[in-house]
């Protein structure tokens, strides 16, 4: 009779630690279960859903400077008219039917063969190289030929004569000429050849029209005297090769109206 009430006993103990076990059990397994479900969706609310910053806008699609209009497509000086465009006097001629207007200087009237030295007379003198010289704008210095005559044999062939500077010129077809012993003491002549003329203006007046107009352009760089002395003349010669002109270094007609002077 013990041993039944022992083994009845053990029995009882076993099915309660039996059901204390099983209920550890069941009590553990839905907490594993809980924190496997919310480690799994923890990763994927941080990680997987969440902008890393590979995407931003701010970022990627950002401008970096290369692309920006205002250092790209900005002017730098080169391309601009007042620098480019400039005139430096290297050959621009006035623009083709524009007229300069004529300019009254207040000039000397006085030789000044420091500047511009007399040339000698010599009879029956042609320019040197007008021979070369084609078309019709420059006949009369491929003609032309000194002569020296006293004062009456120039007045009763030509009835517009100027004294200027020592020199006297007379006037025929366009042009003014040296008239070579007009006054058989003074007889300066800076340039023996035709001038051609430019509003009726007397020759050097033309000269200091020319002489102005070179000057603001850049090709001449004295005095404007009304004298055409080397120095003139070499800056005449410049315009006319700057200018796809023949080279006179002469005040011709293609000149002047190259300058405007027509």
């Amino acid at each position: 009779m013990r041993t039944f009430l022992v083994l009845i006993c053990s029995l009882a103990l076993a099915c309660v630690a039996l059901g204390e076990e099983q209920g550890k059990k069941k009590e553990e397994k839905p907490k594993k279960k809980g924190a496997q479900a919310g480690q799994v969706s923890e990763p994927t609310g941080k990680a997987a859903g969440k902008p890393t910053g590979a995407g931003k806008p701010a970022e990627v699609g950002k401008p970096t400077g290369a692309g920006k209009p205002e250092k790209v497509g900005k002017a730098t000086g080169a391309g601009k008219p007042e620098e480019d465009g400039k005139a430096t006097g290297a050959g621009k001629a006035v623009a083709a039917g524009t007229k300069v207007k004529p300019q009254h200087f207040n000039l000397a009237n006085k030789p000044k063969p420091e500047v511009a030295p007399a040339v000698t007379f010599q009879q029956n003198r042609h320019i040197e190289g007008s021979q070369n010289w084609q078309g019709s704008n420059y006949t009369v210095f491929r003609n032309y030929s000194s002569e020296w005559h006293d004062q009456g044999w120039w007045r009763q062939r030509y009835n517009r004569i100027v004294v200027i500077g020592g020199g006297a010129y007379y006037w025929n077809a366009g042009y003014w000429y040296p008239a070579w012993g007009y006054d058989q003491a003074n007889s300066y002549y800076p340039y023996d050849g035709p001038i051609y003329g430019y509003n009726d203006l007397p020759p050097d007046q033309v000269i200091a029209n020319v002489q102005s107009a070179l000057q603001q352009q850049g090709y001449y760089h004295g005095e404007v005297d009304g004298l055409l002395g080397p120095l003139t003349r070499a800056a005449v010669a410049d315009y006319q090769r700057a200018n796809g002109l023949v080279e006179t270094a002469a005040i011709d007609q293609p000149t002047l109206e190259s300058l405007g002077m027509s």
